[in-house]
Parts: C-alpha cells; structure tokens; sequence
C-alpha cells in the first residue's frame, strides 16, 4: 500500500477573504461553493461534526480548493466558538503541526506577493546547496498559517541528502 498525502485544513477568521487570498497567491482552483455546518443539521456529516468537534461546536464554514497535483487545501472559518488567532503561530519546539510547505515555480515572485497581499515574509529565501538551485523560504498567510515555500519539489530537495552534508 502506499500513502499519499491528502490535503490539510488551515482555520482562518474570513473564509471568502481565505478563499480569495489562496487561489489569488497560489493559483490552487476550487473544488465546493463554501459551505455553511451546524450543529442543528440533520445526518451523517452532523454526526460527524460533533464527534470530532465535540460538545462546544455549533457551526462552522468550510470550503475545499486543491494545488495543480492534486493536494487538498480545506479552509475553515469557526463560526461558534468564534476563530481565534494564537499570541504565537510559530511555537516550533512544540509537539504538532507547525508549518505547510508549498513548492512554487517562481519562489521569488510568490514571496513577494504574499509579502505585498497582507502576508509576511518570515525568512529571507535561502540556497541550501551551492551546487543545486533549490530555494526554501518561510512565510505566513494573512492570518499567521506558516508556510514553507520550496522552488522544487520535496523529493527532489531532500532524496540526495545525506548526514555527511552541511546544512
């Protein structure tokens, strides 16, 4: 059997400024109209919501695009309890998620938008390799979501390297 990977879920505080903003950046396409989830529907999904969520959920908004390769990107906007943005987005030494990589023809070009359309450039792009011309550099999203964007792909990035190489 082999895994793939799926999509990721990113929660955001505008779900239409959300939608706008990632296919405007990354030209990721949508795949539903942005739907509304309540705690007062009936079937499955309700039930669904509500295992996972648990009892202080009542609604949220969601909506799914997807990357040219087929990776999913699922937008959350929490509606009850109302989104909250933490004091710090980028508490790396911590267990979990901690940032999204994303791979960019032009990684120059797409910081500088994300840069200029309410993002925030966290890094300066950087050449890991001097004999290779893959680029990496951190960014966020208008609302702090922390993104690596990578020039190439990761299996190309990371299959020839070894411990014996620097960083």
């Amino acid at each position: 059997m082999t895994t793939t990977m799926g999509h990721i879920g990113i929660s955001l505080p505008n779900i239409e400024k959300g939608l706008n903003w990632y296919c405007d950046t990354f030209d990721l396409y949508q795949l539903s109209d942005i739907m509304e989830a309540s705690i007062d529907n009936e079937g499955i999904f309700c039930e669904i919501e509500k295992n996972i969520f648990g009892a202080r959920h009542k609604k949220f908004k969601v909506v799914h695009l997807c990357t040219s390769d087929g990776f999913g990107v699922e937008l959350f906007e929490f509606v009850d309890p109302i989104n909250e943005k933490p004091d710090d987005n980028f508490e790396y030494w911590k267990t979990g998620l901690f940032h999204i990589a994303l791979t960019v023809k032009n990684i120059e070009e797409i910081c500088s938008k994300i840069a200029s359309s309410g993002g925030k450039q966290r890094s300066k792009i950087w050449k890991p390799w001097k004999n290779k011309e893959y680029k990496i550099c951190y960014c966020e999203d208008p609302w702090g979501t922390v993104l690596e964007i990578n020039s190439h792909p990761y299996s190309s990035i990371w299959s020839n390297y070894s411990a014996n190489h620097e960083l």
